[in-house]
């Protein structure tokens, strides 16, 4: 290995804080947003957004607003390292121990964690700005760290 390798290996990795994960997350949102209303447009049409019941309107509807947005972040966490918001602030997630790519069953338990660190007043999110490593209760339970993407 040469002395440029050893520095790289041995230099700890840059952890990525909360405001340029919440804006990764912003874009996200943005992204997903502009795939699934126009969906949901052409499938249920305007009276589908100006209903008042709270529950989904039927399985096609679970499956837009709750599987396809799933399959957006885990299979871009699989194939690229990170949604194209983490991308576009040169961010990826990797397994904490390693810090090399987490594993599938990783990755599906990171995604449902997000409900833990959601649920109480989004305190699981918040915790990233005071954690040493920058990892929300998602990162924890599924054994992620976001870094930044040397290579981005």
């Amino acid at each position: 290995m040469s002395t440029e390798e050893s520095a790289s290996a041995a230099r700890s990795p840059e952890y990525v804080g909360f405001w340029k994960r919440t804006l990764a997350s912003f874009i996200d949102t943005i992204i997903v947003l502009v795939v699934t209303v126009p969906l949901l447009f052409a499938i249920y049409g305007r009276e589908y957004f100006a209903r008042a019941d709270p529950g989904f309107a039927g399985v096609t509807d679970m499956l837009v607003q709750v599987v396809l947005p799933a399959l957006f972040a885990i299979l871009f966490w699989k194939y690229r390292g990170a949604t194209p918001g983490k991308m576009l602030i040169g961010a990826r997630i990797v397994d904490a121990d390693t810090l090399g790519p987490p594993s599938n069953g990783r990755l599906v338990v990171r995604y449902f964690a997000y409900l833990v660190s959601g649920i109480p007043l989004m305190l699981g999110f918040l915790w990233i700005a005071f954690d040493k490593r920058k990892q929300g209760w998602h990162d924890k339970l599924a054994r992620t760290v976001v870094i930044e993407d040397e290579e981005a």
